[in-house]
């Protein structure tokens, strides 16, 4: 497939998500961590005008100069921006607009490919599709928000199929003996620059899970008063829980005394052989201390990951978010893609039932604040 094919397979693949939306839904932002979907459709088309056109398709004519005000998400080397909890005000651009600009940018970028290009632009190309694969995702969990927290529960889609879990028949443990393993990427195709450099790590002998945590086995925290026992949580995870009245994962509804979750298809009985899933750092680690274990780094994960099936859920790590020795950030606004984030927040290793097609790869580094749990994460044990 060569790059203009996939560029359209990509856009489209975009679109496809959103078709199943009414238009009212393409503008709701229930929380700031949500982006209403129509916003999605725009950010995207933007990062491709504003990284690969305006700069390399001579003769190029911007659709409408406000639209680098009002789908900039963090880039502050191209200027001003809607403040993300504002991006559900903006009832103008339409729907019908930003489709429209979407269609501009598309027949644009037809005939740039047309024209030829160097390598370096070659590779911002895939780093905009690559972009837009992680907003397909993020379009998933966030339609899954908005629709999850309409007191209807409406539908998405009743054509949705979550892929099968892969259980391993073992309960056992997988044990790696201690040593230097290398972690990072390497090879051919792309990686984002959080992956590099390959480097090794010296690990302590560990034993890990082959099985994600069930719902069956989370509601016997919740049963045993897990929510209540400040003893299992961090001092930080004690008051969300307090501050936020926090009982259970995301989605979860009691209702006459039986537990209903929110998906796809709308509201329905928990289905307990299924891994538990949005799931707070804060709850993960709270789990695996009332289980006498814990959570593994992201070096064990991936050290780890051949010898178990991943890829139902992001699952968290016990390691902050930091830099791989050698780490560098490319110049100009491009090296504000993944290195301004390293603060704060904690690695989330493996890809989920939403993650683009191609997407996922045991090098892949995600990482989210310890409160968040809007996205497809769960839990898997170490000891």
């Amino acid at each position: 497939m060569d790059l203009a094919e996939r560029y359209i397979k990509v856009r489209k693949r975009t679109e496809q998500i959103c078709s199943a939306l009414q238009t009212e839904d393409f503008v709701v932002q229930p929380v700031v961590d949500v982006s209403p979907p129509k916003w999605h459709i725009g950010h995207t088309t933007w990062f491709f005008e504003t990284f690969i056109l305006k700069p390399y398709f001579m003769g190029y004519q911007e659709y409408d100069p406000d639209y680098n005000y009002v789908f900039n998400s963090y880039y502050e080397t191209v200027g001003n921006r809607v403040i993300r909890t504002d991006r559900g005000n903006l009832s103008r651009p339409t729907v019908i607009e930003i489709y429209r600009y979407r269609e501009y940018v598309d027949e644009a970028i037809e005939k740039f490919l047309c024209e030829g290009i160097s390598d370096d632009v070659k590779e911002l190309m895939i780093l905009g599709l690559n972009h837009e694969e992680q907003h397909q995702e993020l379009l998933y969990t966030d339609i899954k928000y908005i629709l999850g927290h309409n007191p209807l529960f409406p539908v998405y889609s009743k054509d949705y199929v979550s892929p099968k879990v892969t259980r391993s028949e073992s309960d056992q443990f997988i044990k790696l003996d201690e040593g230097i393993y290398e972690i990072g990427f390497e090879g051919e195709g792309f990686c984002f620059d959080n992956e590099l450099n390959r480097h090794k790590v010296y690990l302590n002998a560990f034993e890990i899970s082959r099985n994600l945590v069930t719902n069956a086995e989370y509601l016997e925290f919740i049963n045993s008063g897990g929510y209540h026992d400040f003893r299992h949580w961090h001092a930080e995870g004690w008051d969300w829980v307090k501050n936020n009245k926090v009982e259970a994962p995301l989605y979860w509804h009691l209702i006459d005394e039986q537990w209903h979750n929110y998906n796809y298809h709308g509201l329905e009985p928990l289905n307990m052989k299924e891994p538990v899933c949005h799931i707070s750092y804060f709850e993960a680690y709270a789990y695996a201390a009332w289980k006498g274990l814990r959570l593994p780094t992201e070096f064990e994960w991936e050290a780890a990951a051949p010898q178990f099936a991943w890829g139902k859920s992001w699952e968290w790590t016990e390691s902050s978010y930091l830099p791989y020795p050698g780490f560098t950030k490319a110049p100009g606004a491009i090296g504000e893609y993944n290195g301004k984030f390293m603060v704060n927040q904690k690695v989330l290793r493996g890809a989920s039932e939403v993650t683009s097609p191609g997407h996922s790869r045991i090098t892949y580094r995600n990482f989210f604040q310890t409160h968040l749990r809007w996205q497809f994460t769960g839990i898997r044990l170490a000891k």
